[in-house]
């Protein structure tokens, strides 16, 4: 419990609330930690004039958009006390929280946490934050650990560890790769286009022109199409979480030829070989898109008198 001394100025409270992935939006519901913590600053007869809220934002790194933006009002000393609803919302760093819990100190804002004791006005408080701090950096670790732990069991049985197999490749029902030949003739494709063309953003700029998406959907740009030209599991070297493999089952191109594409990927860093001109072909969609793009925005605006 934060100790603020009461005075005739009403106390100002900003509060913070965070989830760390899609899946936790149900388990530490932003709208529960909110509402626990605006109830908890109504008993103490704090006035809450800011709430700030990431989410879908790892608690192992303070470069969090709205976390940034509460340190910066800290230091303009827009409210006396940071309320959140649980230690870990707020931070898991053990290191960042000592050094912000020090940073607020200085500017005069306190620390509460609504489930935990935590008074950063005292010796003894400091004390035992800095403890809630190193048991929630440990539960951290242990859970990283374990997943890195699982994942080394999957790779060593060859089994696919997330459910988003490379272009080329499905699951099969134990998990492993299997070649799907569909798409395994258009990674085949990409690499020949490359050969070709020697320019990655030229090779998704054609596969765009015919209407062929990515494994997931999406156009294609050059960094989608490097992603397939740099994945040496198409030459059946299977490495992942550690385990590193030769499967030949894998292979879907040629080494020669993957080696031929990274050579001509790198071609610029070992000669003086200037880069080409754009295609005019490529120039003149890109014109037209962005003379789409601002027609639309016109229109958006209703400013249908400039068009």
């Amino acid at each position: 419990m934060v100790n603020v001394v009461e005075n005739e100025r009403p106390v100002l409270s900003a509060i913070y609330a965070r989830t760390s992935s899609p899946n936790q939006r149900s388990n530490y519901s932003i709208e529960e930690q909110v509402n626990q913590c605006w109830n908890y600053c109504s008993k103490r007869s704090w006035i809450v004039n800011y709430v700030f809220i990431d989410e879908c934002e790892s608690g192992s790194t303070i470069e969090r958009p709205k976390f940034q933006l509460m340190i910066e009002s800290a230091k303009a000393r827009r409210f006396k006390v940071i309320t959140f609803w649980k230690l870990d919302r707020f931070c898991r760093s053990l290191a960042d929280l000592v050094n912000i819990e020090r940073t607020l100190r200085q500017w005069g804002v306190e620390l509460c946490s609504v489930t935990e004791f935590v008074d950063t006005t005292t010796a003894i408080g400091r004390f035992n934050y800095r403890n809630l701090a190193s048991a929630g950096e440990l539960e951290r670790e242990i859970i990283g650990e374990r997943a890195r732990l699982g994942m080394y069991g999957l790779a060593r049985e060859h089994r696919w560890p997330n459910p988003h197999p490379p272009l080329g490749y499905e699951k099969d029902k134990n998990g492993r790769l299997a070649i799907n030949e569909k798409e395994a003739k258009l990674v085949r494709r990409v690499f020949k286009m490359y050969l070709s063309e020697m320019c990655m953003p030229q090779v998704a700029f054609k596969l765009n022109t015919e209407g062929i998406k990515t494994k997931r959907g999406r156009e294609w740009n050059g960094r989608a199409v490097r992603d397939v030209l740099t994945n040496r599991i198409y030459i059946g070297e299977y490495a992942v979480a550690g385990v590193k493999q030769e499967i030949d089952e894998y292979r879907i191109v040629p080494t020669s030829v993957f080696k031929k594409a990274n050579g001509i990927m790198h071609r610029y860093k070992t000669s003086k070989t200037k880069r080409p001109s754009m295609p005019e072909e490529r120039r003149a969609a890109q014109i037209e898109t962005v003379h789409s793009e601002y027609l639309n925005f016109l229109k958006e605006l209703d400013c249908k008198s400039l068009l």
